[in-house]
């Protein structure tokens, strides 16, 4: 259980990390308009919030420093 508690700090560290760099996005599709069965949509690409990126930084952390720190 320590090594996957380290494993997944890392993880999240870098994912965190990743985030806050500001790489991170994913895509939003709209719909404008609709008349009858036609659809007019749009496809924006939207950033992950940066506060998800700290809490990944802080979360995977505390993680990798508990999965250290543990004794058994």
């Amino acid at each position: 259980m320590r090594a996957g508690l380290i494993v997944i700090g890392i993880i999240l560290l870098a994912a965190g990390i990743w985030v806050v760099a500001g790489n991170a996005s994913y895509r939003d599709t709209d719909t404008v308009a609709q008349i009858g069965s036609a659809k007019l949509t749009a496809t924006h690409d939207r950033a992950v919030p940066q506060w998800v990126g700290i809490a990944g930084i802080v979360i995977g952390g505390l993680l990798t420093v508990g999965g250290i720190a543990r004794k058994r």
